[in-house]
């Protein structure tokens, strides 16, 4: 413990960057925690919802309930594939294909080569720090030796420990941002499943809804049935005297 407290004490120009980079990489992977956490949407609760929605209110009310949603496939995702439904499904699944590859895949890797690049640049920097401590004290030992001073020689031996925390301290960096940067690339692939199956769902639900005339809004079906009686009206002959 006490070498560890000489260190940040004696050793302070070489512990207070190691311990900034330490903390502004907490402060990037709370970031993308709390990131990931809006992102997310549990599709399970929020389809019945949305199904529901379409069958009564139509695209609009189906646009406006995505637009309510935090996360990025009911916000992003569905908004964009409901916006080219009057198109066809072709026209709806490049839109959501575009949306998916320049808004959604970019904020999925939002943050992450900063991760990545605080996790190998604290390495490099503890081991140029420690490097730098040991070439003094080596310098130092030698300057010793060549004074006669042999008891002092010994002294600095505590130097050379002291010299390898700033290593420990880059790794004590590294390793936690290296297995976060691999659970947030796991956490991606995941999702861009989840946005695949829900893009293909999402075009079913549309294509359904345009197919069924139950699902027709109500406005519609009074006018089709305005214009069917109009038609058995107007086929009526007239009765013979």
């Amino acid at each position: 413990m006490k070498a560890v407290t000489d260190f940040f004490i004696h050793e302070w120009y070489f512990s207070i960057p190691l311990v900034i980079m330490s903390l502004i990489a907490a402060a990037l992977v709370i970031w993308r925690l709390l990131l990931n956490n809006t992102a997310n949407t549990d599709m399970d609760d929020f389809l019945p919802l949305f199904q529901q929605t379409l069958r009564k209110g139509g695209i609009k009310a189906a646009v406006s309930l995505c637009k309510d949603e935090k996360g990025l496939i009911p916000n992003r995702l569905f908004i964009a594939g409901l916006e080219a439904a009057d198109q066809g499904a072709a026209a709806m699944r490049r839109s959501m294909a575009n949306e998916n590859e320049l808004e959604i895949v970019p904020r999925l890797h939002f943050l992450l080569a900063p991760i990545l690049a605080i996790a190998k640049i604290a390495t490099m920097v503890g081991l140029f720090f420690t490097v730098i401590s040991m070439i003094n004290t080596f310098n130092a030992i030698g300057e010793g030796a060549a004074s006669g001073k042999a008891k002092e020689i010994g002294g600095h031996a505590s130097k050379i420990g002291l010299a390898l925390f700033a290593t420990a301290l880059g790794l004590f960096t590294a390793i936690p941002l290296v297995f976060s940067h691999v659970l947030f690339k796991e956490w991606i692939g995941k999702f861009e499943i989840r946005v695949k199956a829900s893009s293909q769902k999402l075009i079913t639900l549309v294509t359904n809804y345009k197919k069924d005339p139950k699902l027709l809004d109500v406005k519609e079906e009074e006018d089709d049935e305005d214009e069917d009686d109009r038609k058995r009206k107007g086929k009526r002959k007239p009765r013979a005297d």
